[in-house]
């Protein structure tokens, strides 16, 4: 049996953790694959994206910064990435380039995980008006969420989305007193990022039963995090979305849908407490 080959590329790609992951699952189900890490440079992705097939790979993994071309020169998208306007996932099907998301897969998942119930809840509000925002306001929506807010300081860019997804979904320049009934928080900006002490909201507004999600994971325990621990509030880490939106591209690519476990979370952990 030929060796099935998958990737994840970026620019740069070096301290993406997917390789770890795929490799965790290739090795736990026996199966004969590779999954790597490729550099590609901007002006050389569209050269990359048409010899997939003759460099002999299934598909893979697409982030910073080729998302967007990714979407724009796949020759299917699936509905997710219709919606979300994104690609992270390529795939080959009788030689035809398609483009998926997952990255909404992946917020689902880890909250589908750690905080079960979360899509009952009542109203979210998102924090951000970026790609990542995207995915989860599809998550959301898909999930049956029917009051959604997003807060970003450019307004315009929160209305561009809500106008994008319709119905049930509002734009805010400020949190204002939108958190006092919601159910779910969700921080999508980079705030509280590698060491950045900016708390993206304050969730002293927040009822007793709400969720807190912050989709960075390094450190693993925002300031929003720490915040929302500390008045006893359910809280949610990044690390989960990165490793459940690995799911579907690795079932697709080598045939096997692989498990979330707490092995592979711990292993990943420890990479990020090494670095």
């Amino acid at each position: 049996m030929v060796e099935k080959k998958a990737f994840v590329t970026g620019h740069p790609i070096a301290h993406s953790r997917s390789p770890k992951i795929h490799g965790y699952w290739l090795k736990t189900y026996g199966i004969d694959g590779s999954y790597r890490a490729i550099d590609v440079a901007p002006a050389d992705f569209l050269e990359f994206l048409r010899t997939l097939q003759a460099n002999g790979l299934e598909g893979g993994n697409v982030t910073i910064p080729h998302k967007e071309v990714a979407f724009a020169r796949v020759e299917r998208r699936d509905e997710a990435a219709e919606m979300i306007g994104a690609v992270n996932m390529l795939w080959l099907e009788d030689g035809v380039l398609w483009g998926g998301n997952s990255d909404w897969i992946g917020f689902a998942g880890n909250l589908d995980e750690h905080a079960p119930g979360w899509d009952k809840n009542g109203p979210a509000v998102v924090l951000g008006a970026g790609g990542a925002a995207r995915a989860v306001i599809h998550a959301l929506q898909v999930r049956g969420v029917r009051d959604i807010r997003i807060v970003n300081r450019t307004l315009a860019r929160a209305q561009e989305l809500a106008d994008r997804f319709g119905a049930g979904v509002t734009a805010h320049g400020a949190v204002g007193d939108l958190l006092a009934d919601a159910g779910l928080l969700v921080n999508t900006t980079s705030l509280g990022m590698h060491g950045d002490a900016t708390l993206a909201a304050d969730p002293a507004g927040l009822p007793g039963h709400a969720i807190v999600s912050d989709i960075v994971y390094v450190p693993l325990e925002t300031p929003l995090l720490a915040a929302a621990r500390a008045r006893n509030l359910k809280t949610v880490d990044g690390l989960g979305m990165l490793l459940h939106q690995a799911v579907p591209g690795f079932e697709r690519w080598f045939g096997k849908r692989p498990e979330v476990t707490p092995e592979l979370r711990a292993m990943i952990v420890a990479d990020i407490v090494a670095k």
